[in-house]
């Protein structure tokens, strides 16, 4: 819901300055605070407790003005009052959390009918999915926290002097009560009391539980093993709804009275019967104002779960910290950006388990490693407007617990991600489908060169098969297609299709002199019927019919175009079904049946790590695919420049290798 009212909106209060992440979002609805002297058609803003909003009332008394109400949504973030409010509700006549006066969300679930198929569709694939991912209100929550044995009652904390608390009339003594309660209708069952995220200090002390979490535990966790919730007005209420749960509520919030609850206080203008799906459809797909802070821009609740998804995520993963080893000194800076927590540097593994087990950090190294204990890191898919070997920072990177996905001869965090792609639900499939589509209508590729086009010179009806080169020594090649080059590849194309017009494309670095594994010009010239010298991949892509590769991304990039690719090695999209697999020993442990809209999902949203170059922030990939698309974004500095040349010169010797870290 976003603001249309006509006249000036009046700020009450100097958060709407104060806050510039506040204001962002609040421009981006359509209101543009002003300080002025209220008159009549304003509107005057009111944000928060008991003091602005009585100051905002006596302003509108005094003025004529009408108050416009503005508190956080349902899904603000990662923390309490920090970072970009991912959305806002924006009401007319009072604050959600207030049940002594209407609102418009109120008015929405007494009288809206809710009962859109689609919506109500919507709604459900977005709780599972808030589920699954243990997003909350405040998502900076860790899944796999210890908690206490199943059975238990949840009684749930908030702060002191809140504004719903105010507004339910609830202090010292409800809290009171709706301990004592709990403890009545549940004699023996152990009592554990959750801690509000923002609290020091809330209604209860240790004393007053068996199990007292201050911890940042999911909600979602902490649902599955309680056998009742008893709340005053807290939104894990909400959440309880969503998670099964027929919570106890002894206060007014927005939830309550609608036959979800069972409530102790007088809600006189509520008494429709409501499903869950019904009543989260009102509160987090109709009433919000959701925003895009990639975009700066009014989204909607599917692109919130997509950022929170990326930035949890990054929050998890990072918030113990880590120490790279095997880092190239310009490696370091663009992994800073990935990384949002403490990071520190070793030259070697060692060391890295030394300075990790000081702090409780994690460890991680560049590449392929088989030390215990260390994610590897290596370039996402969709990386980069330039090459790697020119020093162009990444858009994303993988980090993998297990293996690394172009050693066919290990297990890797993508080969689960791919086998469990069968399981994913319909919204997570359309999710996948609408990301190919964006990816070949934007042509966007790994590393989006803007080099030349060309018109491939074949004849009416002749199949033409594009061959990508690749880097002689890169560890897909020599783990993936051991004893196999371009040379080899290549001559196998043109014996089995002598009729066709075969492209042969040589591999960015290659060309560009910085990497090893360029085939004699003759042979290609002999074997090929058109080398695409500084071609792009996307221009080739469009007009061939099909792809042969030894363990080329390439040959992912063709699959997403919907072009039969053949392999003569063991990429990670190999072995699935979706390829003719000409290996000696096809991959026995992939399973066959796998969708390419699953193969999507696991390779380009579950498995990568994305950064957005403009905000800084964890992002989704359709962010990447956005900026990858537009393309102006990546400076290139001289000394860049100059780093990439003076790599390409060693590598011409065969000394670059003998530079990096060993250990």
């Amino acid at each position: 819901m976003t603001a249309n009212k006509g006249g000036r909106y009046i700020a009450s209060s100097l958060g709407f300055w104060t806050q510039p992440d506040l204001r962002r979002v609040v421009c981006a609805a359509g209101i543009k605070p002003v300080f002025a002297l209220p008159r009549v058609g304003d509107h005057i803003l009111t944000w928060g407790g008991r003091k602005t909003a009585a100051r905002a009332r006596q302003m509108a008394r005094r003025s004529g003005a009408q108050q416009l109400f503005i508190e956080d949504a349902f899904l603000r973030g990662l923390h309490p009052r920090k970072g970009i409010p991912l959305g806002l509700l924006i009401d007319s006549q009072g604050q959600h959390f207030d049940p002594q006066t209407p609102t418009d969300l109120e008015d929405m679930l007494a009288q809206d009918p809710l009962d859109d198929p689609h919506l109500l569709a919507r709604a459900d694939a977005a709780i599972s999915r808030m589920k699954a991912l243990h997003l909350t209100k405040y998502s900076a929550v860790d899944p796999n926290l210890a908690l206490p044995d199943a059975g238990y009652v949840l009684v749930v904390d908030q702060v002191p002097g809140d504004a719903s608390l105010v507004a339910s009339g609830a202090g010292p003594a409800e809290f009171a009560q709706m301990l004592a309660q709990a403890r009545a209708d549940h004699p023996g069952k152990d009592i554990v009391i959750k801690g509000h995220p923002a609290a020091g200090r809330g209604h209860y002390s240790t004393r007053d539980a068996d199990v007292f979490i201050t911890a940042p535990a999911s909600p979602w966790a902490v649902f599955d093993r309680a056998v009742a919730v008893y709340t005053i007005s807290s939104t894990m209420g909400f959440e309880a709804i969503l998670a099964g749960h027929r919570p106890h509520v002894f206060g007014g919030p927005f939830y309550a009275g609608w036959g979800l609850t069972k409530d102790y206080a007088d809600l006189p203008r509520r008494g429709r019967s409501l499903t869950p799906a019904q009543l989260f459809a009102a509160a987090m797909i109709k009433a919000p104002f959701w925003y895009d802070p990639y975009r700066d821009q009014a989204c909607k609740l599917e692109c919130v779960l997509d950022t929170l998804e990326a930035q949890t995520r990054a929050w998890r993963e990072d918030r113990r910290g880590w120490v790279a080893a095997h880092m190239r000194l310009w490696k370091r800076a663009p992994l800073r950006k990935f990384v949002h927590g403490p990071l520190s540097f070793a030259p070697t593994i060692a060391q890295a388990h030394k300075a990790a087990a000081k702090t409780g950090a994690r460890v991680m190294a560049w590449g392929a490693h088989d030390a215990p204990g260390v994610v590897q890191i290596e370039d996402g898919f969709l990386r980069s407007n330039g090459l790697g070997a020119a020093l162009t920072p990444p858009m994303s990177l993988v980090f993998d617990q297990t293996g690394l996905y172009y050693d066919p001869n290990t297990p890797s965090d993508l080969d689960r991600a791919i086998a469990a792609s069968g399981d994913l639900p319909p919204a997570a499939l359309a999710r996948a489908e609408a990301l190919r589509q964006r990816i070949i209508t934007s042509g966007v590729t790994k590393y989006n060169l803007t080099d030349g086009d060309l018109e491939i010179p074949s004849a009416p009806g002749q199949t033409v098969i594009l061959v990508p080169g690749q880097v002689a020594d890169d560890a897909s090649v020599r783990l993936g297609a051991p004893g196999l080059g371009n040379l080899d590849l290549l001559t196998r194309v043109r014996q089995e299709n002598p009729d066709a017009f075969v492209v042969y494309k040589p591999h960015p670095d290659v060309e560009a002199g910085l990497r090893p594994g360029a085939i004699p010009h003759d042979d290609m010239l002999r074997l090929a019927d058109c080398v695409a010298m500084r071609v792009s991949a996307e221009a080739l892509l469009r007009q061939v019919d099909q792809l042969w590769t030894l363990s080329s991304t390439m040959g992912f990039e063709a699959l997403l175009r919907g072009i039969p690719v053949t392999c003569l090695g063991q990429p990670f999209y190999a072995g699935w079904g979706l390829t003719q697999d000409l290996a000696p020993a096809v991959i026995g442990r992939r399973p066959s049946g796998i969708t390419l809209a699953g193969l999507v999902h696991a390779v380009l949203i579950d498995y990568p790590r994305y950064v957005d170059p403009i905000t800084g922030l964890a992002c989704p990939p359709e962010i990447v695919v956005d900026r990858l698309a537009a393309g102006d974004f990546v400076p290139r500095g001289t000394i860049a420049r100059m780093a990439a040349k003076g790599q390409g010169v060693l590598a011409s010797f065969g000394l670059w290798d003998h530079l990096r870290p060993k250990g």
